[in-house]
């Protein structure tokens, strides 16, 4: 998905994309290179001016659009897609940071942006410019770093450093300074420095309030907005070329490595996306709020994109390797935007200071919203937290587990699955799953309870359980004294559930079940199993499956525990000998078990918490916190890392306000598993490589060793990387089966 989340963004990245191939097509910005690198604005700019995209986050009362910085984002993106050429970037940059102004001191040069004049920002870089005070101003003199779009820019808004230590902003005519061109990497936009040699900066020129190192966020959140359009463009891309491309007699998108390298590409894409929207989102917010969430689009959008663009070449093969061909014009694009934002490293060891004590904050800020189910839930929540949790625990000795009166108040509330129907949740809407969140985390002595497993089997039992079986098994479920397993994966199926070889025979008054089923999480505690078994073997095999119901302290049910690398027995095999299933315990049509296990499994809270779940980085945090020869490297690895994570709750927050919004739910809950096995991987490898002997021990403080022996279970469970990028190349990219 794009930047753009509400209808009127849509229309106006659209737009944008329209003006962008009816003005400025690909092929005529080719025959453009020489005028572009010199600097030379593109003819349809008074259009574009006209149409007012190069104005959308100015206020209305300078001439502009009267939008906010998300809202240009939205056209920084869509112009970068289309190949948009020339300063349209850094004319808009240099608004931005112009907002950023004392009112009284910016109005002229916003009136002068919005009135279509282009402009480039320059940002202070060790030293380069250097202003000395007079009796009537200042005097600034040196040579500025490599700007995009400096020479076609008419005003120049930058940055100089003082004698004492600090800086001046002021505004300059581009003919007060010596234009020094360079050749530039992209092709579609200019590059060059400039030098001032004793410019005079008048009173009227100078700029007050800006803060840097906002400014300096504001360009990057832009920037890694244009280099997530770069990367949404190769997206489509190379979809369309897996889907046309034949080779040996089919489309080469029925590989199946291409399509997990189609996968991995759409999967960096929506992170960049999402990192670069939480950036531009960010800019009201305060301070490290608005660092940490630029720092991650740097890192997400900006500073992979050459990489993520040559591997799209590369599934091009060497037809992407040809002049004629747009692929490059993009490669050198998302090269230029990176190297426009300095090493990457230094954002990494920014970050990496900020979140060794402070996180992002992704909270939805729902304000006064439907006060009077807030009301409801507040008071529920404060009667159970009166009550105790004094019963038994058959699923382990884990508070969100724990019974009694407590927790029968929350269920019967209809709070422990709100967004199940009535009578067991309260079809709960979005926003008000949000509010519920928000009154459980407002009182944190008050455990959550969870379904667990459940949680996915519950939906079944509703949408295809008869009244008595719903009646009889929801309820002590909600109230945690009921413990359920899954009995999906096989040991000669894994997660391709479509294969199974369990067998359901009809028998007089239900089903015998013969099979063996492995990998089964908390089969040791559970009272019932919901159970996939082959009731056709004829039919194909996505077909023939029924769902079934298992008592599992039923007669042939064996339960054998698996004990993993930790010691522990967290998993089970469960054979099943000529196990009896009564009919009424098999759910919906003997057939139809697959259809009804996809729905279900599909089921989902609306909860950001969803995606990135518990901090992995307590170890890689410590040691950022811990002087010594290696804090710099932990600082930069755990700027890495959080800024991982960091694009995946974005991500959550964004489906979020796409379901608040009314929209249907997309594609991110599959993309945020992948991604989050993958931070997963990154985390511990970054640990294990700067903890040194503190690995020799299996328990330490914070711990190390333990939590990555856990990992497998985290990477394996709820399907393996390689089946959930099937999923994604097949159901979000429609690439063709094999």
């Amino acid at each position: 998905m794009p930047i753009a989340l509400t209808p009127e963004q849509r229309a106006l990245s659209d737009a944008v994309r329209e003006f962008a191939a009816r003005h400025a097509p690909v092929e005529k910005t080719r025959q453009a290179f020489d005028d572009l690198a010199a600097g030379n604005v593109p003819t349809w700019w008074d259009d574009l001016v006209s149409a007012g995209f190069h104005a959308v986050h100015l206020p209305e009362r300078v001439g502009g659009q009267g939008g906010d910085l998300v809202d240009t984002a939205c056209v920084v993106e869509a112009a970068a897609q289309a190949m948009l050429p020339g300063p349209l970037l850094s004319t808009v940059a240099t608004g931005a940071v112009a907002l950023l102004a004392d009112t009284a001191t910016s109005e002229s040069l916003l009136r002068d942006l919005a009135g279509g004049t282009t402009a480039a920002v320059i940002l202070p870089n060790d030293a380069a410019l250097q202003a000395v005070s007079t009796p009537d101003g200042w005097e600034v003199s040196g040579v500025s770093p490599v700007v995009l779009g400096l020479r076609a820019a008419r005003l120049l808004l930058a940055a100089a450093h003082t004698e004492d230590g600090g800086l001046i902003w002021f505004v300059a005519d581009a003919d007060a300074a010596v234009t020094e061109c360079e050749r530039g990497t992209d092709l579609t936009t200019d590059v060059a420095r400039v030098r001032f040699d004793g410019h005079r900066v008048a009173s009227g020129a100078r700029l007050t309030g800006i803060d840097t190192e906002r400014a300096r966020c504001t360009v990057a959140a832009l920037t890694a907005s244009a280099s997530a359009g770069t990367i949404r463009w190769c997206v489509d891309a190379v979809t369309e070329h897996l889907r046309t491309r034949e080779q040996f007699g089919k489309p080469i998108g029925t590989f199946q490595a291409l399509q997990h390298r189609a996968a991995d590409l759409l999967i960096s894409s929506e992170l960049a996306t999402a990192a670069a929207w939480d950036a531009v989102r960010s800019a009201d917010e305060p301070a490290e709020q608005h660092v940490i969430a630029a720092a991650t689009a740097v890192l997400m959008a900006a500073a992979p994109a050459p990489d993520l663009v040559l591997d799209t070449l590369t599934m091009f093969g060497a037809i992407g390797f040809t002049w004629e061909h747009d692929l490059h014009l993009y490669w050198r694009r998302a090269t230029a935007l990176a190297a426009s934002l300095g090493p990457a490293t230094r954002w990494s060891r920014r970050l990496g200071e900020l979140t060794r004590t402070t996180a992002r904050d992704v909270t939805v800020r729902l304000g006064d919203a439907d006060p009077e189910f807030r009301a409801r839930v507040s008071d529920v929540l404060d009667r159970a937290s009166t009550l105790p949790n004094d019963g038994p625990r058959p699923q382990g000795d884990y508070d969100q587990f724990a019974t009694g009166p407590q927790r029968t108040a929350i269920a019967e509330a209809g709070l422990i699955a709100p967004h199940y129907p009535a009578p067991w949740g309260l079809d709960a809407t979005p926003l008000q799953q949000l509010i519920i969140d928000e009154e459980f985390a407002a009182r944190p002595a008050l455990t959550r309870p969870s379904l667990g497993i459940a949680e996915w089997i519950v939906p079944s039992l509703i949408s295809a359980a008869g009244q008595e079986v719903r009646d009889r098994l929801i309820p002590p479920t909600l109230r945690g004294e009921t413990a359920w397993c899954q009995l999906f994966s096989e040991p000669s199926a894994g997660s391709d559930l479509a294969s199974l070889t369990t067998r359901a025979t009809r028998v007089d008054g239900g089903w015998k079940i013969n099979g063996h089923k492995i990998w089964t999480s908390s089969a040791q505690h559970a009272h019932f199993g919901a159970l996939l078994a082959r009731t056709d073997p004829d039919a194909r095999k996505h077909r023939g499956i029924g769902y079934f119901v298992v008592d599992m302290s039923s007669e042939g049910v064996e339960v054998q525990p698996i004990r993993q690398v930790t010691g522990d027995a967290h998993f089970n095999e469960v054979f099943l000998t000529d196990v009896f299933v009564p009919d009424e315990m098999l759910l919906g049509e003997p057939t139809g078990g697959w259809n009804l296990a996809i729905a279900t499994m599909a089921q989902e809270r609306v909860a950001i918490g969803n995606y990135v779940h518990n901090d992995r980085a307590v170890a890689l945090r410590a040691l950022a916190r811990t002087p010594g020869p290696d804090q710099d490297a932990a600082l930069r690895a755990l700027g890495d890392i959080d800024a991982y994570a960091g694009s995946i709750k974005a991500l959550g927050v964004r489906e979020t306000l796409r379901l608040l919004d009314g929209q249907h739910a997309g594609p991110a809950s599959s993309i945020a598993k992948v991604a989050t096995a993958a931070m997963l991987r990154r985390t511990f490898e970054a640990t294990l490589r700067l903890t040194g002997e503190t690995a020799l021990l299996e328990d330490t403080d914070p711990p190390v060793v333990q939590p990555y022996l856990h990992l497998p279970a985290e990477l394996v469970g709820g399907g393996t990387r390689e089946i959930q990028l099937n999923i994604i190349a097949q159901m979000v990219l429609g690439l063709p089966r094999g």
